[in-house]
C-alpha cells in the first residue's frame, strides 16, 4: 500500500509523538484528523493498535488487529498484535493457537518465538517456553532476548534458569 501523504502523513507522525510521550488520548486525536478513506490503511491501523495497547483498551486493540490482519496478511505486525491483545485479555491459549502456525510463516521475527515462550510459560509449559526462548534467541541474540526476557513477568518462571545464560 502506499505511503501517507501530507496532511495525513502529518497527524501520523504528531500521534506517534504523543505515543512516544506517553500521551496515547492526544495520539488518538491525531488519528482522528486523518481522512476517512486513509484511516484503515496499515500504518493507521497499526498506530491505532498501539493508542488503544497505550490505554490497555485490548478489546478495542483484538478488534483493530484483526482488521490489520485481513488487511495485509503478509506482515507479521496484525498477527502478533491479535496475539499479544488476546494474551492481556487472559486469553493465552488463544493467543498461542493463533500465533503457532504463524511461526512459521515468518521464521525471522524474532518477537514472534519470543511471544510464544511467553504464552507457553504463563500456560505452565516450561519445556515449551524454553524452546520458544531458543528460537528468539537464535533470530535476535541472546544479549536482546535476555535482556527482555529479565523483564518480562510472563518468563518469571524462568528467570533462574535465563540468568544462567
Amino acid at each position: 500500500m502506499s505511503p501517507l501523504k501530507p496532511p495525513d502523513r502529518h497527524y501520523w507522525e504528531a500521534a506517534s509523538g504523543w505515543l512516544d510521550l506517553g500521551n496515547p488520548r492526544e495520539a488518538a486525536a491525531e488519528l482522528d484528523h486523518i481522512s476517512p478513506a486513509l484511516r484503515e490503511h496499515p500504518a493507521v491501523l497499526e498506530m491505532r493498535w498501539r493508542v488503544h495497547a497505550g490505554e490497555k483498551r485490548w478489546d478495542d486493540a483484538l478488534q483493530v488487529a484483526q482488521r490489520l490482519a485481513r488487511l495485509v496478511p503478509e506482515d507479521p505486525g496484525g498477527w502478533i498484535d491479535q496475539s499479544y491483545a488476546l494474551h492481556e485479555l487472559r486469553r493465552t491459549r488463544e493467543a498461542w493457537d493463533l500465533l503457532l502456525p504463524i511461526a512459521t510463516k515468518f521464521p525471522k521475527v524474532g518477537i514472534i518465538p519470543y511471544n510464544l515462550a511467553c504464552y507457553a510459560c504463563q500456560m505452565g509449559d516450561r519445556a515449551a517456553a524454553r524452546q520458544w526462548l531458543a528460537k528468539a534467541v537464535e533470530v535476535r541474540g541472546k544479549e536482546e532476548i535476555r535482556r527482555m526476557a529479565l523483564k518480562d513477568k510472563d518468563l518469571e518462571p524462568l528467570w533462574p534458569d535465563i540468568r544462567g545464560w
